[in-house]
């Protein structure tokens, strides 16, 4: 159950603040960040379902293996960004969390079975 909380969390995030997510988008993505801020709420809302409904469990853990994997990319944009001009907690806190995507894969993997 923990994944379903923890996606869901981040998706009611994501749609209701969206202004600092829009910010880790990576430039190089087309279109505009909002659309990647709301895309990616929306998607972790669904993770979260499918987390909640033991029957689509499997299918979800990989779902959301690969949806961590293709998100990595903003949380290393955070990162280069607080090393261009962030503060000396914020260079901390961003590159602390680049590995953490890591048992973050491990938890949804397992939540799985």
């Amino acid at each position: 159950m923990a994944p379903a909380v923890l996606f869901g969390t981040a998706g009611v995030a994501h749609l209701l603040r969206p202004r600092g997510f829009d910010a880790i988008v990576p430039r190089a993505l087309p279109g505009s960040a909002r659309a990647w801020t709301n895309g990616s709420g929306v998607a972790e809302l669904a993770l979260a379902g499918g987390f909640a409904v033991p029957a689509t469990r499997r299918v979800t853990s990989r779902a959301a293996a690969a949806f961590l994997v293709a998100v990595w990319p903003a949380n290393v944009q955070m990162a280069v960004d607080a090393w261009r001009s962030g503060s000396t907690r914020a260079r901390v806190v961003t590159t602390v969390r680049l590995p953490l995507q890591v048992p973050l894969v491990r938890l949804v993997l397992r939540a799985g079975g």
